[in-house]
């Protein structure tokens, strides 16, 4: 926040969030769940949730995420906002309580992609994307079967404004749960210890299993992340970008609880944690009922400005046009 405050952004609040940024839905037993302003009916993600609804709002021009296993980027998904994962590592995380911390990182969301561009440049040093044009950019699709009809052809036609572009088969990873509960355990041991009553059930559910992950389940997770990441770099090798779903889904009902949304609503957002790549998330049309369906743009590590300039050349180019 000193960074953002530096540059001239100034503080207007604090949002809510799930417990410990450890869910997607921000349901929170403490202070409240938060509520999509698009619709009160659908859940507004997690787990920052608060920034993203304050943003679809319009309660503030900005604000600070933070994303585990896709945090910035369901949010953004489900309200309709903009949402940068960085690389990891690339924002540095002094001041932030840990979940998992060779999955955390931290990063802007906003209305639009240039709002994030901005906050980016005050929080890090960023360097020209190489880029001019989307013409010059190789994009591999991905994903888009496993999604909703309506929004696998608003994510479609997003990848249609790249001119290269070629479907591939981008791999989702086996379950690294043990090694992100692992992290998460040793995060929360000692606190958890001393007031596991101060939780609030849905996280403590989470943290009573993740301390009982045994060292064989966090080794085998380890090598299956080493075989992953080899696996993405080589299916990526001939692209600059890749262009998936953010989720498949518009922003879920909130009578279906969270344990039914995990794996589904984790599936396209998690793997970039994994990896540690960096990825965009924004709005892409209207899918089922009217709610926005999110494309996410996704690059190497260290391709931020790649990512994002590409973001605000799709945002132009998805700009409604007045008639006439």
């Amino acid at each position: 926040m000193r960074r953002l405050e530096n540059a001239g952004y100034a503080t207007v609040g604090k949002t809510n969030l799930h417990e410990f940024a450890y869910g997607i839905t921000s349901e929170n037993e403490h202070f409240g769940d938060v509520r999509n302003p698009l619709d009160e009916a659908r859940r507004p993600g997690g787990s920052s949730g608060g920034s993203a609804a304050a943003l679809a709002a319009r309660l503030c021009d900005a604000a600070l995420g933070t994303d585990s296993a896709g945090s910035i980027r369901i949010p953004a998904a489900c309200c309709g906002i903009v949402g940068f994962k960085p690389t990891h590592g690339r924002v540095p995380l002094e001041g932030c309580f840990p979940l998992a911390p060779t999955w955390d990182t931290a990063g802007p969301m906003a209305r639009s992609v240039t709002d994030c561009v901005a906050m980016m440049g005050a929080l890090v040093p960023m360097e020209p994307s190489g880029f001019e044009a989307l013409e010059g950019i190789r994009v591999g699709v991905a994903w888009l079967e496993d999604a909703d009809r309506s929004v696998s052809a608003r994510v479609r036609a997003a990848a249609d404004l790249f001119p290269v572009r070629a479907e591939i088969a981008f791999p989702v990873p086996d379950d690294l749960s043990a090694v992100f509960m692992r992290e998460a355990a040793n995060v929360h041991r000692d606190l958890f210890a001393e007031h596991r009553d101060l939780y609030g059930r849905n996280v403590r559910a989470k943290i009573e299993r993740a301390l009982q992950v045994i060292d064989t389940e966090y080794e085998a997770g380890l090598r299956e992340r080493e075989r992953y990441i080899a696996e993405a770099e080589e299916a990526f090798e001939d692209f600059d970008l890749l262009v998936v779903p953010t989720i498949g889904t518009v922003a879920p009902p909130v009578h279906v609880p969270e344990s039914e949304l995990r794996e589904s609503i984790l599936r396209f957002t998690r793997p970039f944690n994994i990896l540690g790549w960096p990825a965009l998330a924004l709005p892409c049309g209207p899918a089922e009922h009217g709610l926005p369906a999110s494309v996410s743009l996704v690059g190497r590590p260290g391709a931020d400005a790649l990512v994002l300039a590409a973001g605000e050349a799709i945002e132009e180019a998805l700009r409604p046009r007045p008639r006439g």
